[in-house]
């Protein structure tokens, strides 16, 4: 599904640059980006590819599961909920859901999930530690854990919007919230294929940055963000990423909630749009790059990740 991508001439004049693009992910039909990756991952996992062997006959590429369980209180859940729901209204054959939250989790963003849910195949858990539970579900070989951060069909996902994105003319540079590094690292694939010269910049918080070392601005480190879908410190894409980055000339920033903070109203003074702090962190990453020197002699985009 292509979600619109559209030029702000009063935002590119307050930022003082050429151009700028907000992607609205956020009105991805899934409700966010990851509605890109996550249903193509279940379809695969439901009705996997076939290769032909040297025999001429068919096999999966992958096992078949009916089963799966993801650890994710916010877009992620989402759009596994509305993919399952989905596949469970198109298809005779019934697949289940099994959605794992911590008990810590923001009240508004479990109100939203529990409200999304109309399936009786699919069901939301409160545990203590969703993702060992994810881990030991899938370990008993009938379940999938449904795992972006390691699991590289989610790469797939991206590639379509990595041509929507490539679609703008002159394009110089994509800004990504990041906490995982799928979406970047997919991107930046993608580009190469693509023949797309446009940097990839990512973007983390004060409160979790594994990929990003801070060794100009001295920011300090917080337990918490107000962009509170940036958790992953495992940081497994890291090698790669880093290599996207150096390659494309784009760099890596840390953000506060302050500057997360001015950027939502930035976007909402200039563009009359009102987007979630997670979202902000892309404008707010632009922003930042501006003021240490990097120059765009046409359009930067920017993700607007989820709701």
């Amino acid at each position: 599904m292509k979600t619109p991508q559209q030029s702000y001439p009063e935002l590119a004049k307050t930022l003082g640059i050429p151009e700028i693009y907000l992607k609205r992910e956020d009105q991805h039909k899934y409700g966010s980006h990851k509605g890109r990756s996550l249903p193509l991952m279940i379809k695969r996992y439901t009705k996997p590819l076939k290769i032909k062997d040297k025999n001429g006959d068919s096999a999966p590429t992958n096992p078949i599961y009916k089963n799966f369980v993801i650890s994710s209180s916010g877009n992620a859940a989402l759009a596994a909920i509305l993919a399952v729901q989905a596949h469970n209204t198109n298809n005779p054959e019934k697949i289940k859901l099994k959605v794992l939250v911590g008990l810590n989790i923001n009240p508004q963003k479990l109100k939203i999930l529990i409200s999304e849910i109309n399936d009786p195949q699919v069901t939301l858990k409160q545990v203590d530690n969703p993702k060992q539970e994810a881990f030991l579900e899938d370990k008993n070989g009938e379940t999938k854990f449904l795992r972006q951060s390691t699991d590289d069909l989610a790469l797939e996902g991206y590639f379509e919007l990595a041509e929507e994105l490539s679609k703008i003319p002159n394009l110089q540079a994509v800004f990504i919230p990041t906490s995982s590094g799928t979406t970047a690292q997919a991107l930046g694939e993608a580009f190469v294929k693509l023949n797309c010269q446009a940097q990839i910049h990512i973007i983390q918080t004060t409160a979790c940055h594994p990929m990003v070392e801070d060794t100009k601005h001295k920011i300090q480190n917080t337990n918490t963000s107000a962009a509170d879908a940036i958790v992953d410190q495992v940081a497994h894409r890291k090698e790669k990423i880093l290599e996207i980055i150096k390659n494309s000339r784009g760099a890596g920033w840390i953000v506060t909630d302050e500057e997360i903070n001015n950027a939502i109203e930035l976007v909402e003074d200039n563009c009359k749009i009102k987007i979630s702090p997670n979202s902000a962190l892309s404008v707010a990453g632009l922003k930042k790059a501006i003021v240490n020197g990097f120059k765009f002699s046409g359009p930067a985009i920017c993700l607007i990740t989820g709701r």
